[in-house]
C-alpha cells in the first residue's frame, strides 16, 4: 500500500467517525441539547447504543437499519452522513495530501454539510456551526500567516455585511423578515474560508440553485391554492385562512451551503473563466 492511499484511507475512516458525531450535532443542536450527554441512544426506545453498534456505516448495515433492542428502523440519515463525511475527508486528503490545507478543507465542507442538514430539517442554522466555523476559518487561515488571515477577515466582514444589506432590503420590500440571522452568520463563516470574491459568487450561485430547486415548489403551491379556491367557490364554502396564500419557508442555508462548497473547490476556476469571458468578449 502506497503512502497516498494510506493517508486517504486514514482520512476517510476519521471522517466517518466525525460524521457520526455530526449526526448527533444535526439532531441535538437545533433542540438546544448537549452533544455529549446523554450518550448515543435509540430515538424510539431510548436504549443506549453499545460501542460495537456505533461503528460508522458498518453497524447500520450489520443491524439492517434497525435498533438491536426494539427492532424499530433507524433512519438512513445516519449512515449517509457518516459515509458522505468520510468521502469528504478522503477526497480532501487526496486533493491536498497530508497537509493542514486538507484539514481546513475537510472541516469547512463538514460544517457546510451540517448546516445544510439542520436547515433542511429544522429551518435553523446553529451558532455552533456558523460562529464556531467562523472561528475555525480565521484560525486556520493563519496556516499561511497574515497573508491568509487578512483575506479571511475581510471575507468574513464582507459576507456578513452583504447578507445584512440583502436581508434589510428584503425586509423593506416585503414588509417582513426576509432572511434569518443564521444566514448572516453563516456567510461570515463562509467568507472566512472563501474570501470576499468567493462571498459574491456564493450568494449569486446560492440564489440560482435556490431558484431552480424551489421554483417547482412555488408553482405547485399556487396551483394547489388555485384548485382549493375553485373547489370552495363551486361548493359555496368560504376560505378558511389567509395563511394558505403564504409561500413555504425556504431553507436558504441549504442552497448557500451547496454554492459555498462549489466556490471553495472550484471558485478560482469559475472567477478566472468569468473574468476571461468579460475582458475577451
Amino acid at each position: 500500500m502506497n503512502d497516498d492511499l494510506a493517508v486517504m484511507l486514514f482520512a476517510g475512516a476519521l471522517g466517518a467517525i466525525i460524521g457520526s458525531f455530526l449526526n448527533v450535532c444535526i439532531l441535538r443542536l437545533p433542540a438546544n441539547q448537549s452533544v455529549v450527554s446523554p450518550p448515543s441512544r435509540c430515538p424510539k426506545c431510548g436504549s443506549g447504543v453499545k460501542w460495537y453498534d456505533n461503528i460508522p456505516v458498518l453497524s447500520w448495515l450489520v443491524l439492517r437499519g434497525k435498533c438491536r433492542n426494539c427492532q424499530n428502523p433507524i433512519s438512513v440519515q445516519y449512515p449517509l452522513v457518516e459515509l458522505t463525511t468520510g468521502l469528504i475527508w478522503a477526497w480532501m486528503a487526496s486533493r491536498y495530501g497530508f497537509e493542514l490545507d486538507a484539514l481546513r478543507a475537510a472541516l469547512f465542507l463538514t460544517i457546510l454539510l451540517g448546516i445544510a442538514m439542520t436547515d433542511a430539517r429544522e429551518y435553523i442554522i446553529p451558532d455552533e456551526f456558523s460562529l464556531g466555523g467562523l472561528t475555525l476559518g480565521i484560525l486556520l487561515s493563519l496556516i499561511h500567516g497574515w497573508h491568509g488571515a487578512i483575506p479571511a477577515l475581510i471575507g468574513a466582514a464582507v459576507g456578513f455585511t452583504l447578507m445584512w444589506l440583502i436581508a434589510e432590503g428584503g425586509k423593506r420590500a416585503f414588509k417582513k423578515e426576509a432572511m434569518g440571522g443564521g444566514d448572516l452568520k453563516m456567510m461570515a463563516m463562509v467568507g472566512a474560508f472563501v474570501g470576499w470574491q468567493g462571498v459574491f459568487l456564493t450568494i449569486f450561485m446560492g440564489a440560482v440553485v435556490g431558484t431552480v430547486a424551489f421554483l417547482p415548489i412555488v408553482v405547485l403551491h399556487f396551483l394547489k391554492n388555485a384548485g382549493s379556491k375553485a373547489k370552495a367557490s363551486t361548493s359555496g364554502e368560504t376560505e378558511t385562512s389567509a395563511s394558505s396564500e403564504e409561500l413555504p419557508l425556504v431553507p436558504f442555508g441549504v442552497f448557500l451551503a451547496i454554492a459555498a462548497a462549489i466556490v471553495f473547490l472550484w471558485g478560482d476556476v469559475l472567477i478566472g473563466w468569468y473574468t476571461n469571458y468579460v475582458f475577451n468578449a
